[in-house]
């Protein structure tokens, strides 16, 4: 499929010692990031949502030990049996964010707390918890705890590693319940949804893109104005009437939001009877879109 113009190389290439350097630093910062919203927003509030962390929070209301410390004890043990029994990809990148979330949170353990409303800590603490884990997921890494424990149900048991996830968290969210108090679950739960979103916005980008479909009988003249007018690439797939049993053409373009009304202007001006099926995209790499990094 060909794209506008000007496309770009990755700034950092994708192997060596940049590239280390970067996916060791994302995970760093990431982890002080997680580290601070815990701190701030979900210790003081007890928003246990899931993981080891949650389960610090519980572990703090019942006998005072320091979050940290359980951190600790959970991890090292979660990260070697990830090692045992999932190979090698817990390797160093895993080690790092096992060590370095726990110290950040021993280390901020005395900063002020920023709001003591469990729903304005639920909220941002999942904001910072998600910002967090995106950059260390941007870099490749993982800061183990309990989605060891998922992958390892995920191997062991055959379900899915998103089911897995869920049992895992709910179990520490449905504990939270009955240890801290119905009403923080629920708000543990708005922590772990809005994580889950900022997480996605971090590893997909804030930047929204279309695909559109287009079934005409004006091939040669629309793909013409695409590539003229809006200056973006197309693909030619081959589709079949599901009534007709009619072999048509179908352009697939890839736009960004931006440029959407003026594709379909485009179409109109072109076939008015074209069948038009706009998208959302996920996410798109190549020319004319993303830089990888």
């Amino acid at each position: 499929m060909s794209t506008s113009k000007g496309g770009r190389k990755p700034l950092v290439p994708l192997h060596g010692a940049k590239r280390n350097a970067l996916d060791t630093t994302l995970i760093v910062v990431g982890a002080f990031i997680t580290a601070i919203a815990f701190n701030l927003f979900l210790l003081p509030n007890q928003i246990a949502s899931g993981g080891v962390s949650g389960l610090s929070i519980i572990i703090k209301e019942w006998f005072d030990f320091e979050p940290a410390f359980t951190q600790w004890i959970f991890n090292i043990p979660l990260f070697i049996a990830g090692v045992i029994f999932l190979g090698k990809q817990y390797g160093a990148r895993t080690l790092v964010g096992t060590i370095c979330l726990p110290l950040f949170i021993f280390l901020t353990r005395d900063w002020p707390i920023s709001t003591t409303n469990p729903l304005l800590g639920s909220l941002y603490g999942g904001i910072g918890v998600g910002l967090g884990l995106g950059l260390v997921f941007r870099g490749r890494g993982s800061t183990g705890g309990l989605s060891i424990v998922a992958h390892l149900l995920q191997k062991f048991s055959g379900l899915s590693l998103s089911l897995s996830v869920m049992l895992v968290d709910g179990t520490v969210i449905v504990l939270a319940g009955f240890t801290l108090s119905f009403e923080n679950a629920l708000y543990a739960l708005i922590g772990l949804y809005v994580t889950g979103k900022v997480i996605d916005a971090v590893e997909m980008g804030l930047g929204y893109t279309k695909v559109a479909y287009i079934i005409t009988d004006k091939r040669e003249e629309l793909t013409r104005v695409i590539l003229q007018d809006l200056d973006r690439g197309l693909t030619e797939l081959s589709a079949r009437g599901g009534y007709t049993g009619e072999s048509r053409p179908m352009l697939m373009v890839v736009i960004g939001q931006s440029e959407t009304s003026r594709l379909k202007t485009l179409v109109r001006s072109v076939d008015p009877e074209a069948f038009v099926v706009i998208s959302n995209a996920q996410e798109v790499l190549g020319k004319g879109f993303k830089i990888q990094i």
